[in-house]
Formats: C-alpha cells, structure tokens, sequence
C-alpha cells in the first residue's frame, strides 16, 4: 500500500486532533501554521524525509529567523513549532507510518518564566477596590464577585467567562468547569467568594442562564445588557481595580490564578494538588510557582538551620 504524502499526512493529523482529541480550533490552526511552515522549508513530501539533520538544520533555521517585529523568535515560540513536530511524529507513529522518532526532537532550553503574583495589602486593597468605587449597585457586586471568584478558584479567564449558573453548587461550596482539552476539575469556593456570588445573584431578575452578564448600559432593559460577559471585559475590569488600587505593576487575570497557587504554596500545600487543582497537564507547567516559595524556604533555614550558633550565644 502506498503510503500517504506529508501534505495529506498533516491534513488527517489536524482532523484527527479536532475530532478525536477535542483540541481547540486555535491550537489546530497554530498547529498548521507551525507544520506547514516546517514542511514547505524543508521541500518535504515523504514521511521519510524527515531526518534528525533536517531537523538540526531546522533549528537552526528559527534560530535565526525574525518576525515581522524584525526581533529573533523567543525560544519558546521555537519550542512551539518543535512541539507541533513531535506531536505529527507521534501520530505517524501511531498510524505505522515510518519516519524520525519524536524522541529524537529534543526542545530548546528556556529560562524560568517570571510569575507575577500579588500578596499582602495590595491584595487585600485590590479585591476591595469595586466597593470604594461609585458605579451602579449591581456592576459593583458583580465586580467584587468577579475579583474574589478569580482569586478563590484559579480560574483561567476563559473559564470564568464561560461560567453558567446551574454550574455552581452554593451548597457544596464546589463546583466543576471543563478546562484546557475538555479536561474537568473540581474548584473550591472561599466565604467571601460564595456570599459575593451569592449577593450577585440577588440582584438579578433575568432568566439568562451564564452567571455573569454585562451591565455596563444605563438601567434600561436592553437585549445587550443580558449579554454574557466576555473575557476581554473581564481583563479590563481586572486592570481598571489594580489602577484604582494604586498597583503599579501590570495586573492580568491571571495574575490571580498565579496568586491563587502562590498563596496555596505559602500555606503548605504540596505541587501534586496545586497541580490538580489549577488543571495542568504536566508537574513540569505547576513548577514555575515553585522558586515564589523561596523566601518562605529562607525563612525555614534561618529558623532551623542557625539554632546552633543561636545556642553557643545563648551559653
């Protein structure tokens, strides 16, 4: 039987992740971009004609490549494509189609990433932001509901904004949302974040079914005030509460999420359930929050590791 070309090849590979892998269709369409760009470079036809020296040779080529910005790629747009390549590698492989070995693709090295998170009073000063601000009664709830929501669950944006509200169990103090690849996790709520919810609720009279809708037209009844909130909304009102806060650093949704899983491993709580609980894959993507827990780790060796000398003062 012959086997199929590269180009159809790639074609079956992105159908295969929409269809059976549930992958988004924006990673489906970075995937083509990334693999086309590889294959076309390359002149490649055959399954056979990728080599562990082509793809040296292709590392090399992204190396140096510019964007339009006329600035080198980061390494981990490089890892991108790369990562795109061992995963076509390993559906041939699935498929007994005979090429290069995805072990043989190995990722460029990348420097730890930088967590930005928020912590002490300019949390505290943050999440109380929407009630020292005058506004409309029900954007304010909502507001605050939105704040501590983020903060109580690690919530990505998206799945906030994606929120319904048969989803949340007010009983429970739980509830599950599907994530990344259609995965489920189960999510706490904190007091404050189930009685702001709560409050929210209250003031609405519609029978919308997503949990949080925008409101930001006047107190006419329109059709675009039962809109759902969307989450580029939800990224404005999280920069306009720092700014109103006085934070002069950048602050993102998920600057939350980050600060979620921070103040998680402040208080004790081991990588395996930070993992769990923020929907990561992979330990590898949760262990980035780990050198944020280097000053508590200070704190433990000063405490511990100096009680000999403490001691010969003491004598």
């Amino acid at each position: 039987m012959a086997v199929p070309t590269l180009s159809k090849l790639l074609t079956e590979f992105l159908e295969y992740l929409e269809i059976e892998k549930n992958v988004s269709p924006l990673t489906v369409k970075n995937y083509d971009f990334y693999l086309r760009r590889f294959l076309t470079w390359g002149k490649l036809q055959d399954p056979k004609d990728i080599t562990s020296e082509k793809v040296r040779q292709y590392r090399l080529y992204l190396n140096r490549l510019v964007n339009p910005q006329k600035e080198l790629l980061k390494a981990s747009t490089r890892n991108y494509h790369l990562i795109a390549l061992r995963a076509f590698l390993k559906y041939m492989a699935k498929r007994d189609v005979v090429s290069l070995s995805s072990e043989k693709v190995e990722l460029a090295k990348q420097q730890d990433r930088q967590v930005s998170f928020m912590e002490g009073s300019d949390l505290e000063r943050f999440l109380e932001a929407p009630l020292k601000i005058e506004q409309q009664n029900i954007v304010q709830i909502r507001d605050k509901a939105i704040l501590e929501l983020l903060f109580s669950t690690g919530l990505r944006v998206s799945e906030l904004a994606g929120l319904k509200k048969d989803q949340i169990n007010m009983e429970k103090d739980e509830f599950t949302v599907r994530g990344k690849g259609g995965k489920l996790r189960v999510v706490f709520l904190s007091h404050n974040a189930r009685h702001w919810v709560a409050e929210y609720l209250k003031q609405r009279s519609d029978d919308e079914e997503w949990m949080f809708l925008r409101h930001d037209r006047a107190m006419k009844r329109s059709a675009e005030n039962f809109k759902p909130i969307t989450p580029r909304s939800i990224q404005r009102i999280v920069q306009f509460y720092a700014k109103a806060a006085g934070i002069t650093k950048r602050i993102t949704p998920h600057t939350l999420r980050h600060s979620y899983a921070t103040d998680l491993l402040m208080n004790g709580a081991d990588i395996r359930s930070v993992q769990s609980m923020l929907g990561h894959a992979s330990i590898t993507t949760t262990q980035i929050y780990t050198h944020v827990t280097n000053q508590q780790l200070r704190e433990v060796y000063k405490a511990f590791h100096n009680r000999r000398g403490k001691k010969q003062k003491d004598d």
